[in-house]
């Protein structure tokens, strides 16, 4: 948890942090209620932040939801061994229902699991004050804010888990949300992400990113100082390599070159530790994505699983540490279904990545997302809907399929929906993602009608002519099944990629030519390609294991 508000904006790198500097901006963090329309919207929550540096989307990894990861993986998986203590364990967990506080339209569920991660920097609470100055022993700590908004996206298979973290300093719209103590409706207005955790608790944080990015969140997790403590040390401790001693007062932590074995308080001080290296934030976020990849691993290591004691230790410690939605916590089927994806999610297929952002142009002190690359990352979480692979009959039989790539495949993207320019924006989607997009159309069925399903369609005579739509058919939210025979279009139209060809021109030449009808119930273009402000500040925690910062 980079502690970087204390740190002023001219020398943020290396400047150490002013008595009373960090509380007093907690203090001047909590946003009023939201503005009148033609007021400056607030701007509450946290220090000033420098600009970001060349690459920004390397972001603020905040550390207390990762460990959530750990907290919610393992958990449950002892219920799965018939220990009555785990599931006595459960009962443990601090419970808080926000599903009827929260008042916006929510997304469609998809088959995949969404848990908003939030680590709150609240000093109230046992083991928390410390950490503050003397406004953080006043009555409500000085407010709360998210230190971490990070979403945790699990598979429909259960197979793959993929992390994102909202910088905290981001400018976002935030919707009508109810006040968390007064029930009072709040008017949407702009601010920091990590406001609406303030004034409108997890349910407004929950309302806001499911408004920004049209993903259904299911369930949340928080976690706070004292938390993290306790589950760092029920594991036994985490082990970091140094390339330079620590002697840091700031941090209380201080460590040798090389490996140390860190307990809670230790992991704490690390993962705030802001004078090492060159002082940089890009360094510090670095360590922290590194120091939470070995909490996964641990967490999700045979030498705990199959330890009743040390599985039981940390099973009791992270029920203590953790709030759920009741909805998580009381569903003992549901916790035994994710229980049973934890012998899949490995540290092998956990990825961290960080939201792509950019200078708030209003604000250099600020963020925003990153466009298009932060909707093409979204789209990527909205579109995994893959469910399971129905197994084949023993009888059935199937000439071998041909092996292609999207890049193969030639598609004419016809629209028809009333939406103008639906045809020219799924083209584009599909370009992204390698398709040789030909042609733009539009097509009406008799009557003037829309047409309420997408179809896939292919020449009759056409060699192959299935396995290409197949390839399409895969790529495209519903998913629709190819049918035989080509339509006409109502009206035709050129297409220019935005996307630069690959050297030696299409891979498509020859190819067939599929038609993608485009319907109303069409939800959007599989994202696999993503931007490179996306990739290059993602992480693989196997990848971790041996790596000294």
């Amino acid at each position: 948890m980079s502690d970087y508000r204390s740190v002023s904006v001219q020398d943020r790198r290396v400047a150490p942090a002013e008595p009373g500097h960090r509380m007093s901006r907690r203090a001047a963090a909590s946003p009023p209620p939201p503005p009148p329309p033609g007021e400056q919207p607030p701007r509450g929550g946290g220090g000033r932040r420098a600009a970001p540096a060349k690459g920004g989307g390397a972001g603020k990894m905040r550390v207390l939801a990762w460990i959530s990861i750990g907290a919610t993986t393992v958990m449950v998986a002892g219920a799965l061994t018939g220990y009555t203590v785990y599931r006595d364990t459960f009962g443990n967990i601090h419970k808080k229902s926000v599903k009827n506080d929260i008042i916006t339209p929510r997304p469609p569920s998809t088959g995949a699991l969404n848990v908003l991660l939030v680590g709150s920097d609240t000093r109230a609470g046992e083991g928390n004050a410390k950490y503050g100055q003397k406004l953080a022993r006043s009555a409500d700590a000085g407010g709360k804010r998210t230190d971490t908004i990070i979403l945790l996206h699990l598979s429909p298979n259960r197979d793959k888990a993929q992390l994102i973290s909202f910088p905290r300093d981001s400018m976002v719209q935030i919707p009508t949300c109810k006040n968390e103590t007064t029930k009072a409706t709040m008017p949407s207005y702009r601010g920091m992400i990590n406001a609406a955790y303030n004034t409108g608790g997890v349910a407004c944080t929950i309302s806001t990113l499911e408004t920004l990015t049209n993903i259904r969140i299911d369930h949340f997790v928080e976690v706070d100082f004292s938390g993290f403590k306790n589950i760092v040390n029920a594991l036994g401790g985490i082990e970091i390599c140094l390339k330079s001693g620590v002697d840091d007062r700031a941090s209380k932590l201080k460590l040798p070159p090389g490996k140390s074995l860190l307990n809670g308080e230790q992991a704490l001080g690390y993962v705030r530790l802001r004078k090492y290296g060159d002082g940089s934030d890009i360094q510090r976020i670095k360590r922290q994505q590194i120091f939470l990849s070995k909490v996964v691993a641990k967490a999700t290591s045979g030498e705990l699983l199959t330890n009743p004691a040390k599985l039981t230790s940390f099973i009791k410690a992270a029920a203590q540490s953790v709030t759920m939605d009741p909805d998580l916590a009381d569903d003992t089927q549901k916790l035994l279904d994710i229980a049973k994806s934890a012998e899949k999610l490995t540290a092998n297929g956990v990825k961290f990545t960080t939201i792509p952002w950019i200078p708030d142009p209003e604000d250099p002190n600020r963020v925003v997302w990153k466009q298009p690359d932060a909707g093409e990352l979204f789209n990527a979480i909205r579109t995994d809907v893959e469910l399971p692979a129905a197994t084949p009959s023993a009888t059935a039989s199937s000439a071998p399929k041909v092996a292609l790539k999207p890049e193969q495949v030639q598609v004419q993207v016809l629209n028809g929906t009333p939406t103008g320019g639906k045809a020219r924006e799924v083209a584009d989607q599909l370009s992204k993602q390698g398709f040789k997009v030909v042609g733009l159309g539009n097509y009406q069925a008799p009557g003037g009608k829309a047409i309420a399903k997408t179809e896939i369609r292919y020449a009759k005579k056409a060699p192959e002519g299935a396995d290409y739509a197949g390839v399409l058919s895969g790529m495209v939210v519903p998913k629709p099944g190819p049918t035989a025979g080509k339509i006409r279009p109502t009206s035709t139209d050129v297409y220019t990629s935005p996307v630069a060809l690959p050297s030696g021109g299409t891979k498509a030449a020859g190819a067939p030519v599929v038609q993608l009808i485009v319907g109303e119930d069409f939800e959007g273009v599989k994202v696999e390609k993503l931007p490179d402000s996306v990739t290059t500040n993602t992480i693989v925690a196997s990848a971790q294991k041996n790596v000294c910062t």
